[in-house]
């Protein structure tokens, strides 16, 4: 495919708690501001009186039809099964085929992964898909852009050695496009910085990691050192990766609950939380998934990206900006090319 011409990006607009609303809302902004075409997958019916109602480019929006939606609360197996002409498999179909350029959605995260491993071809040698999730950080390495990314964050719980270094080499690229420096720090999540803890197959991944050219590996890095931003690429299995996230989503909304719990309670609270407002307004912006857009789905050759199931317009909005931006620089075809030398070397070992 061409790389100049505009990008097409298929979205799912049936999926997520705020569907459709919220998703063709950021999809008519996207219209109205960029270059980037999209085909909007569901009830063509629906989107076009939500549509009516919005500022949009129709040039740029190309409605497909589909009447079945995979719910959050549906077995994923089970949902791919019974609904095969669903919003999510039809906008994954539509990547596999070629006819998009990548895809946002944000329904069912397994549905999701399930659908896009059946579908959209695979990077050659890649044999597990990951979620690689972003997450803020009080930015030690004083970057441009303040957050981490974590991989994988729950697509397949465990991983051998061969496919965490290719956590480390998908994760090393994306990061460089999305945080814009020429060589991202790498680190491996482990429960001790030196090189033989953790047992196998961490051990092995450490000694990979440090002998490659290819990735600035930085060695291990434990739990208490993640949010200082040491590095710009945590790799993860998925188990752990999941349960880290989870617990920085979940600490991160508390921490802004007890705000408005003290602002709320007593003056002497609220004056003190008022001299503060500056912080309190960063640190939302720090954890804001909007902000970020969505978790990519790494390991395809069309990037899928995988927004928050509570995504409103702005998140929609920045999801498909990413998923754009990422066909543009060719981020996909880099890591395809970065696995195949590493795939040539390691077979060799």
């Amino acid at each position: 495919m061409n790389k100049h011409r505009s990008p097409k990006i298929a979205v799912d607009a049936m999926g997520g708690d705020n569907a459709p609303g919220e998703i063709v809302k950021g999809v008519a902004r996207i219209s109205s501001e960029t270059d980037i075409n999209i085909v909007l997958v569901g009830d063509t019916e629906e989107l076009k009186k939500i549509l009516d109602k919005v500022e949009h480019n129709r040039k740029q929006i190309e409605l497909v039809h589909t009447e079945t939606v995979i719910t959050q609360h549906d077995s994923p197996k089970e949902a791919l099964r019974r609904k095969q002409d669903s919003s999510l498999t039809t906008a994954t179909k539509l990547c596999g085929k070629g006819e998009v350029h990548g895809m946002v959605s944000a329904g069912n995260t397994g549905a999701y992964v399930l659908s896009a491993l059946k579908h959209i071809p695979r990077i050659d040698g890649v044999k597990k898909a990951a979620i690689a999730s972003v997450f803020p950080t009080w930015n030690q390495e004083s970057r441009k852009k303040t957050f981490s990314l974590m991989l994988d964050a729950g697509a397949n719980i465990y991983y051998n050695v061969e496919e965490m270094v290719q956590l480390a080499l998908m994760g090393k690229v994306y990061a460089a496009d999305l945080k814009e420096i020429n060589e991202p720090k790498v680190a491996l999540l482990n429960i001790g910085q030196e090189p033989h803890k953790g047992g196998e197959p961490y051990r092995s991944v450490y000694k990979i990691l440090n002998e490659i050219d290819e990735v600035n590996f930085i060695g291990n890095i434990e739990g208490n050192d993640l949010l200082r931003g040491k590095t710009d690429v945590v790799v993860a299995e998925g188990f752990v990766g999941n349960i880290v996230m989870k617990t920085i989503e979940g600490a991160a909304s508390r921490i802004l609950d007890l705000g408005e719990y003290a602002y709320k309670e007593k003056f002497l609270w609220k004056m003190g939380l008022l001299a503060l407002s500056s912080g309190i307004k960063q640190l939302k912006s720090f954890t804001d998934y909007s902000e970020y857009g969505g978790a990519p789905i790494l390991g395809f050759e069309e990037i899928a990206i995988k927004a928050h199931g509570r995504s409103n317009s702005k998140a929609i909005y920045n999801a498909i900006k990413v998923a754009a931006k990422t066909y543009r620089d060719d981020v996909c075809g880099t890591m395809s090319r970065l696995i195949s030398d590493f795939e040539a070397h390691f077979q060799t070992k």
